[in-house]
């Protein structure tokens, strides 16, 4: 232990000889895991060719370009935060705990209706997690891979004992139907996770960043300044090519350094839950990762669309419900889009 004692010339407002407490510290549990998923989507079914007359496209362009063949969106009465608690509640009753044992409530979102306050501290509120701390993320895509990272860490270091993350997004609230970019793309959902401690690593340390030069790749048509001034509505584009080549080329060496950083092999993963952009990007990933055919690859996007932060958790918590033997498997899941942001990490499936 160094000698608490205080040099004379110590900035510290302490006189010479002053012994100096120390203060206490937390320490948390070695290691954590996700303990279970909670699934919420919106509850119309909307084909592609209902979409189609503005955006002068068809159904089969739209299966060939993005996979999608459906997509579930919200009705005008609901929501983002109302299916953040429906897939929060099925997370905490499928864990096993009460809300009260929850110490911090992360929600990942875009499309909260207000800047603030946070959807997060709505829905601790509304499940029963009061006082959990509570704050929303704002990494679009990427989001629900920090709100991992972060529950890891606030695991481990004492700050909580179980961690509520959620990604939730209505994306039909800020679509524009005559944007080919990127309107036929997006659904509404929310995905929840309960991560708590484990006896065994369950989250693998995380590869995250960003890339600012990027900034304008994926984003709003107007700010809230300009549509005062006389702008359309501020609705949600993207530059389809740079995002493409962005995902298939930067995103797949991500995954690698994830796959590295856990020191797991391609060959050792029992599923690969990548965010839910694109089927062309997924099926590109999976071939320059060298998936082998054991591996399950998560396609949830053919019938919910991209989520957002939603999707990673959404297509969680499908895979599972369609492949219960998955659990206890590793899964490689990897966030990226809007920033522009990336996070990676593999987990065990609960």
């Amino acid at each position: 232990m160094t000698d608490p004692t205080t040099p004379a010339d110590a900035p510290t407002g302490l006189q010479a000889g002053t012994v100096r407490p120390l203060l206490q510290q937390r320490r948390g549990h070695e290691f954590t895991r996700i303990l279970a998923f909670g699934a919420a989507r919106g509850e119309h079914v909307v084909p592609n060719d209902d979409l189609v007359g503005p955006i002068d496209s068809s159904d089969e362009w739209i299966r060939q370009r993005t996979g999608i063949i459906t997509r579930k969106r919200a009705g005008k009465d609901v929501e983002a935060v109302d299916l953040a608690e429906a897939a929060a509640r099925e997370a905490i009753e499928k864990a096993g705990i009460e809300p009260s044992q929850i110490g911090v409530v992360l929600v990942s979102t875009v499309t909260h209706t207000v800047a603030t306050p946070s959807m997060a501290s709505l829905l601790a509120e509304r499940i029963g997690a009061t006082p959990a701390a509570a704050y929303d993320i704002s990494a679009a895509c990427a989001g629900y891979a920090y709100g991992i990272a972060q529950a890891d860490s606030f695991i481990k270091s004492g700050l909580a004992d179980h961690v509520l993350v959620i990604g939730a997004e209505k994306l039909s609230d800020v679509v524009d139907p005559t944007d080919r970019s990127i309107s036929f793309l997006l659904g509404d959902g929310a995905g929840a996770a309960v991560v708590g401690p484990s006896d065994f690593p369950g989250i693998a340390p995380t590869v995250w960043g960003s890339d600012g030069s990027k900034w304008d790749a994926i984003g709003m048509t107007a700010t809230y300044n300009e549509w005062e001034a006389g702008a359309p509505r501020p609705t949600m584009r993207q530059a389809g090519q740079t995002v493409f080549r962005w995902a298939v080329w930067e995103m797949v060496k991500v995954a690698r350094q994830a796959l590295e950083t856990a020191g797991v092999a391609p060959s050792d993963l029992a599923a690969f839950v990548p965010h839910q952009a694109n089927i062309r990007i997924i099926d590109e990933f999976a071939k320059q990762l060298g998936l082998p055919e054991t591996v399950m690859i998560a396609r949830d996007i053919t019938t919910t669309g991209n989520t957002s932060a939603a999707s990673i958790p959404l297509a969680s918590h499908r895979l599972l419900e369609e492949h219960p033997d998955l659990s206890g498997g590793l899964a490689l899941q990897i966030g990226f889009g809007a920033g522009l942001v990336f996070g990676a990490q593999v987990v065990v499936l609960p």
